[in-house]
């Protein structure tokens, strides 16, 4: 009868410890990818008419949610184009992200340009571009999302 407690005994801590780590790995990490290009015009965006349209370099762009509070920051490369991967909040869910956050381009336009406004600053709302699940059992999920349109706001 002993030998058959110790058998019991040892299966089912043995089927503990295998399922902890399959238990553990359920658990999803959900990030958020900014991504998009700033341009350097008066309102941050491509130009329409075919012209070049210059870039806007080293651009600090920030995810703003709510009353300002930062979740994600990048900065343009020399192509103005940014993409920064930071975590997903964890009290927002993604119509609420979509809704109440918006990119913000925190530095003045005549850093890339002296002919355009020194005060006010680019903003547009998000979009969502899709999601990419990875890892065993997509536990890795990360959700992107990019500019709609830059304004300039005061």
């Amino acid at each position: 009868m002993a030998l058959n407690l110790k058998s019991l005994l040892f299966v089912s801590l043995f089927t503990a410890l295998v399922a902890a780590p399959i238990a553990e790995a359920t658990v999803s990490i959900r990030l958020l990818q900014l991504q998009g290009s700033v341009f350097c015009t008066p309102d941050g965006n491509i130009l329409v008419n075919g012209t070049a349209t210059p870039v806007f370099p080293n651009a600090v762009v920030q995810l703003r949610c709510g009353a300002g509070n930062v979740v994600v920051s990048a900065i343009t490369n020399g192509a103005g184009v940014f993409s920064n991967i930071g975590l997903f909040p964890l009290n927002l869910s993604l119509s609420t992200l979509l809704s109440t956050c918006n990119l913000v381009v925190n530095t003045p336009l005549s850093n890339c340009n002296s002919m355009l406004p020194s005060v006010g600053r680019l903003q547009s709302p998000i979009q969502f571009n899709g999601t990419i699940l990875l890892g065993p059992l997509n536990t890795l999920n990360i959700t992107i999302v990019s500019p709609v349109r830059f304004q300039l706001v005061a």
